[in-house]
C-alpha cells in the first residue's frame, strides 16, 4: 500500500481509487463502508487514513475560473496551490497568502487549516467563500460563507465528506520582494519580537533554539526591504536553504521583486520542498504568549538538537472557523521539522508538549502531534460542536477514522 509523502506512515486502506468525474466519485462514495479523501499525501499522520477506500482527487477534471465581479476563483479539490497560482498569475489575478510549500492540494491544506505567514494574513481555508461535497449517501451538497454551519465545515478534517470543488477569494495580482538576514540575537528578539514579526508583509523566523535565531526571512509587498535592517542581524548576500545542507536552487527568488507566485512560498513548486526525508510537527500559541514560548522552547533547545533540523515560527491573524488554530484569537506558529525518526521524534514532540501546552497551543492537523481529546477539547472551544455538526451530516461514521476517534471523540 502507499506511504505518505514524508515515507513515515504506510496507508493501512483496502484500495486506493482515482475517480475521474464526480459522478465516479459519489459512487465510489456511496457503495463503500467507510471513506477517506487523499490529496498531496503531505499528512504526518494516519489523520487521512481509513479501514476503507482512499479516494485521490486529482484524477478530478481540472476546473479554474475566476469570477471577477465577486474576486473568487472556483477550483477542483484536486487543483495544488502551485497550479492555481500559475493560472491566477496569468490572468493578472492572485491570492492573498501561500503555505511555505506549493505542492501542496487545495482541498488538503483547506482541510487542515494550513496557512502561510503575516501578521494581517489568515490561514488559507479562512480564503474560502463555498464548497461542493459529496456526502455519505453518495449525494452532492454544498455551504457558503452565511449558512449557520459554514464556519464549522471549512476546516473539516475531511470528516464532513469529500470536497470536490471549492471558491476562494482572489485579488489583483501583486509582487514581493523577499530579503534573507542572518544571525537575530535572543536579546533583540526578546525585546522586539512584534517588531520583528511585522517587519514586512510575511515573516518567518528559523531557529534550532541553541544559540540565535539562525535566518529571517522577510517578504515585502512595498518593494522595500525592513528600513534600517532587523536589529542586529545582518542581511544576507546570497540566497539560503533554512537548513544547512539544503539545496538553494530549491528556495524561491530573493533580493529582487518578483510576482507574488515566484515568491510567497518558501519552496519552487518544481524542487524538493523542504529537506524530503522528514517528520513535521506545528503548534499555535496565543500572540501574547508568544515570547513566553520562545523562552519555553530556548530551555529545550538542547534536549532537541539531535532530531530537529530546523524550527519557523510564523504569525497567522484569527479567523472564525471552528477547528482553525487561530479560531478567535491571533496566533504565533511554532513549526518543527525533524529528521525521519520516528521513536525520538515522539519523545521530542512529548518534551515540546510539555513545554507549549501550559500556553495553551493548539496542534496543526497536518502535523505529527500526541495529544488526545481530552486536551484538545481544552483549547478547541468548538470541537465539540464540530463533533456534533459531524454526527448530524454522516451519522453512521463512513468519514471517521482512527485519528478522529483519538484526537475527537466518537462520533456515533
Amino acid at each position: 500500500m502507499a506511504s505518505n509523502w514524508a515515507g513515515n506512515h504506510t496507508y493501512e486502506a483496502t484500495a486506493v481509487v482515482r475517480p475521474a468525474s464526480v459522478a465516479e466519485l459519489s459512487e465510489v462514495v456511496a457503495s463503500n463502508e467507510k471513506v477517506r479523501a487523499l490529496g498531496t499525501r503531505h499528512s504526518f499522520s494516519d489523520l487521512p487514513d481509513t479501514t476503507g477506500v482512499l479516494v485521490e482527487l486529482a484524477g478530478l477534471p481540472e476546473v479554474i475560473e475566476v469570477d471577477p465581479g465577486s474576486l473568487t476563483v472556483s477550483v477542483s479539490a484536486g487543483v495544488t496551490y502551485a497550479r492555481l497560482a500559475d493560472q491566477l498569475a496569468r490572468g493578472g489575478w492572485a491570492l492573498a497568502n501561500l503555505a511555505s510549500l506549493p505542492h501542496l492540494g487545495i482541498a488538503g491544506a483547506v482541510a487542515t487549516g494550513t496557512h502561510g505567514s503575516g501578521d494581517g494574513n489568515r490561514c488559507l481555508s479562512a480564503s474560502v467563500t463555498a464548497m461542493d461535497l459529496v456526502g455519505p449517501d453518495g449525494e452532492t451538497w454544498s455551504t457558503a460563507r452565511g449558512d449557520a454551519d459554514f464556519a464549522g465545515s471549512v476546516v473539516s478534517l475531511g470528516a464532513l465528506g469529500v470536497v470536490h470543488r471549492l471558491t476562494l477569494r482572489v485579488e489583483p495580482a501583486y509582487e514581493v520582494l523577499g530579503t534573507q538576514f542572518t544571525g537575530l540575537s535572543w536579546d533583540a528578539l526578546d525585546g522586539h519580537f512584534d517588531e520583528v514579526m511585522s517587519a514586512g508583509y510575511s515573516v518567518s523566523m528559523f531557529t534550532r533554539w541553541t544559540d540565535q535565531v539562525d535566518q529571517v526571512w522577510v517578504k515585502s509587498r512595498d518593494g522595500r526591504p525592513p528600513v534600517g535592517g532587523l536589529y542586529d542581524a545582518v542581511e544576507s548576500g546570497t540566497t539560503l536553504h533554512m537548513l544547512p545542507d539544503g539545496d538553494a536552487g530549491a528556495v524561491t527568488g530573493q533580493r529582487e521583486p518578483g510576482p507574488w507566485h515566484e515568491r510567497l512560498a518558501h519552496f519552487r513548486w518544481d524542487a524538493t520542498p523542504s529537506h524530503g526525508a522528514e517528520i513535521q510537527s506545528e503548534y499555535f500559541v496565543p500572540r501574547a504568549h508568544a515570547p513566553q514560548a520562545v523562552a519555553a522552547l530556548r530551555r529545550i533547545g538542547r534536549q532537541l538538537s539531535g532530531v530537529l533540523l530546523t524550527s519557523e515560527v510564523r504569525t497567522v491573524a484569527a479567523d472564525d472557523l471552528w477547528l482553525s488554530g487561530a479560531y478567535d484569537q491571533d496566533v504565533a506558529a511554532f513549526h518543527f521539522t525533524w529528521a525521519r525518526r520516528p521513536e525520538a521524534v515522539h519523545a521530542a514532540v512529548e518534551l515540546v508538549e510539555e513545554a507549549l501546552m501550559p500556553l495553551q497551543a493548539r496542534p496543526h492537523w497536518g502535523k505529527y502531534f500526541s495529544l488526545g481529546s481530552c486536551v484538545l477539547e481544552r483549547v478547541h472551544p468548538k470541537l465539540t460542536s464540530f463533533v456534533d455538526l459531524a454526527r448530524e451530516v454522516d451519522p453512521g461514521g463512513k468519514f471517521w477514522n482512527g485519528f478522529l476517534q483519538h484526537r475527537l471523540g466518537d462520533v456515533r
